[in-house]
């Protein structure tokens, strides 16, 4: 059974306090560099059992009569019409998608900042539709030898040619749709700025990752390096924290390696830096939150896995992942894990190597293994979703939910009109069969009753799943692996 380890209610009121304190350090206005997902985050809930994915938006609500956003986007990131790879949209969309989000919530948005502007066709383009509808934009410009000219960047030549992004609220939110958007630059340039205007501000930033007071081998915090593999983050012992207080603490490296340089900008700012570490920027009180030691470390554990999984599925799907393999690799040696220890790995391999054909195995919350295997209406995983929603419902598993009068006319629709050549239910598709046949089948209207069930459950394929069962499968809470190999030798899989 799934353990929790995080007291949610504990973090929001923590993290919401401290934030408060260090506006009140800086006179009263704050810059927050909000790294991650703000109301997504799904990382965090899986290797800290508790934490909710919309925990840090809930926090930020604490504080909205007083904060706002500010949006960055690097225009180059405009220009090469960079994706999220997540969500599978481009960064300008995301801008769009994230301020809707904001509004629905009553966060006050200032303005988007494009970064790194140097006059890019798209991001013109991106800049006049956003001033079509109504929203500020401003630019900010890329600076010769950034960031190591420090007497170049805090000069009117460097920060000073940026726009002034103008702000009303004692907290501002920096935040963006992905890594290396800019967001430490906005503040800093802000910074200079507001100096300039004898505004008194600061700057903090605000991680989940790696979280600086637990040890730098915990499992939570090798999760981190196993998520961020693409970017080549490590996690560090803060050697500047440990020399100014004698504390050990983790930070990661990019952090580390830009403090000096960072030091030496606020010094020239303000005379004199407000940090005597990178980690003294940070405000993440997650690790005083955690009440399961153990259950944080198991569920990292099983992070660290899915991760390995899912690098191998790129890597079949011809993408250049062979260093963040051998990287997720050793992690698991730290670890002393192997992908056998996640428990739904091998009765679906087990099953698959019986029949000859796809199998997938669902752990659920109580522990138990169901299986699923393919026959000729349905394929493995939506077997697997129906066997494992009798078992949480507490059906027999001779009964059928689905009968197969229901799931021919499907199969004759897809095949004989849509021109599917697969005439198997996917998840989606076998879900909907099940929705209907719950208006006149009790048993079915029981096992619909028991979809919350599968929140938090694990998943094994025998080999890579359609996009449609991904998506399917993850809007239910499933997490979800898969085997590198293909049912079929077809070049083109969606």
């Amino acid at each position: 059974m799934t353990k929790l380890g995080f007291d949610n209610n504990k973090y929001l009121r923590m993290q919401s306090e401290h934030i408060k304190e260090r506006i009140s350090q800086f006179g009263g206005k704050l810059y927050l560099e909000f790294g991650g997902k703000i109301f997504d985050d799904y990382h965090a809930s899986r290797v800290l059992p508790g934490f909710l994915p919309d925990s840090k938006m809930k926090m930020l609500l604490q504080l909205k009569d007083s904060a706002e956003m500010i949006i960055a986007i690097n225009a180059n990131d405009i220009e090469k019409n960079k994706i999220r790879g997540d969500i599978g949209i481009t960064y300008d969309l995301d801008v769009l998608r994230l301020m809707d989000i904001y509004k629905s919530f009553g966060l006050r948005i200032c303005g988007v900042v494009l970064t790194q502007f140097n006059s890019q066709p798209s991001a013109i383009s991106f800049e006049e539709k956003l001033q079509g509808l109504g929203i500020k934009v401003y630019r900010h410009y890329r600076i010769e030898n950034y960031p190591h000219d420090v007497q170049l960047i805090v000069s009117d030549e460097g920060y000073g040619k940026n726009d002034y992004i103008e702000t009303t609220q004692p907290l501002v939110v920096v935040t963006a749709p992905g890594p290396g958007s800019g967001k430490m630059a906005v503040c800093l340039s802000q910074l200079y700025h507001e100096q300039k205007r004898g505004i008194k501000a600061g700057y903090a930033k605000f991680e989940t990752f790696p979280i600086w007071n637990l040890p730098l081998k915990h499992p939570v915090n090798l999760a981190y390096e196993a998520a961020t593999t693409d970017l080549n983050d490590v996690n560090m012992i803060d050697p500047f924290h440990l020399e100014a207080y004698g504390e050990t603490t983790v930070n990661y490296n990019r952090d580390i390696e830009i403090f000096p340089v960072l030091n030496a900008i606020f010094e020239k700012i303000y005379g004199a830096s407000p940090y005597k570490s990178p980690t003294d920027m940070g405000v993440n009180m997650a690790g005083n939150c955690i009440f399961d030691d153990e259950a944080t470390k198991e569920a990292s554990k099983q992070e660290v896995i899915r991760r390995y999984y899912k690098a191998l599925v790129k890597k079949k799907n011809g993408e250049k992942v062979a260093n963040e393999i051998n990287n997720l690799d050793l992690l698991m040696k730290q670890l002393e894990i192997t992908p056998e220890y996640r428990k739904c790995v091998e009765p679906a391999l087990k099953k698959a190597e019986e029949t000859s054909a796809p199998a997938a195995a669902i752990e659920l919350n109580d522990g138990t293994v169901v299986v699923g295997k393919t026959s000729s209406l349905l394929g493995a995983s939506s077997a697997a979703l129906l066997n494992a929603l009798k078992k949480i419902a507490g059906i027999s598993s001779d009964i059928d939910l689905v009968s197969p009068i229901v799931i021919e006319p499907i199969q004759d629709l897809k095949v004989n009109h849509l021109g599917n050549r697969n005439p198997l239910l996917h998840t989606d598709e076998v879900l909907i069969a099940l929705s209907i046949s719950a208006a006149t089948n009790p048993t079915a209207e029981k096992a619909m009753q028991a979809l919350q069930g599968l929140k938090g459950c694990e998943m094994h394929s025998s080999v890579i799943l359609a996009d449609v069962d991904m998506h399917t499968l993850g809007k239910l809470g499933i997490n979800v692996t898969c085997e590198p190999s293909r049912q079929n030798k077809s070049y083109y899989h969606k």
